[in-house]
């Protein structure tokens, strides 16, 4: 799921308002990669958890990675979890749409079910770094939308990753220390939320999301519909 921190009617979530795909102007729509990102322990986890509770037609990109497990984590749901010869046989075969190493294990998105998906209509969410970002940039074109999260400040960063008890104090310290460089990467980002309070970034999210469904481009039935207007309002007249 994360990059170590990733269909029907819909209910409103999070305090925010939620668009059902299904009423968007007539004609199936490619979906759209909703991608998020951030340092380490800045919170894309758990946004990426809220917002895909509260947005029924968001599925999720699942990666694949040769970090081992942490304790309950569930092999196909929070990663696909393989060795290094068959990571780098995914890569030689061209099933991967990117991939990178991040903390010193490799991860990468598998190619199949997002094309699936996104020729079905659904979103897709992804919670990777900004090595993916990148190279998913470069193929993706107008698919893709991109958020980075960014830590209040170091302090709470600090103090979200010693919380989450996951890690070592050597490995915390290695992630503090790439801090500096991996928020350097936000102009890369369409869109910027600065994690203070848990409950407005997922509204943010949210925003994000809906207001990208509604652009014109990602309602192809919308000339039609416009036509249809044209044509009654001059009967009318």
């Amino acid at each position: 799921m994360a990059r170590d921190e990733a269909t029907g009617g819909a209910a409103a979530g999070a305090g925010g308002p939620w668009i059902e795909v299904g009423r968007l102007v007539g004609g199936r729509r490619r979906g759209l990669m909703l991608v998020v990102s951030s340092p380490s322990g800045a919170g894309k986890t758990s946004l990426s958890r809220a917002l895909l509770a509260c947005e029924p037609e968001l599925t999720l990109s699942v990666s694949v990675t040769t970090r081992p497990p942490r304790p309950g984590e569930v092999d196909g749901v929070d990663y696909r979890f393989v060795d290094a010869a068959r990571f780098a046989a995914m890569v030689e075969g061209g099933e991967l749409l990117e991939h990178a190493e991040v903390y010193g294990h490799r991860y990468g998105t598998p190619r199949r079910p997002v094309e699936e998906a996104l020729a079905a209509g659904r979103d897709v969410l992804f919670d990777i770094d900004w090595q993916g970002v990148q190279q998913l940039r470069a193929t993706a074109g107008e698919d893709m939308v991109a958020v980075f999260i960014l830590p209040p400040s170091v302090a709470e960063l600090e103090r979200r990753l010693r919380s989450r008890a996951q890690d070592s104090e050597e490995t915390v310290r290695y992630r503090l220390a790439q801090v500096a460089s991996d928020v350097t990467h936000w102009p890369e980002y369409d869109y910027v939320i600065v994690n203070r309070d848990f409950e407005t970034s997922v509204r943010g999210l949210q925003a994000v999301l809906n207001g990208e469904r509604l652009r014109r481009q990602r309602q192809p039935g919308l000339t039609a519909f416009v036509e249809g207007l044209r044509r009654d309002a001059r009967r009318r007249s």
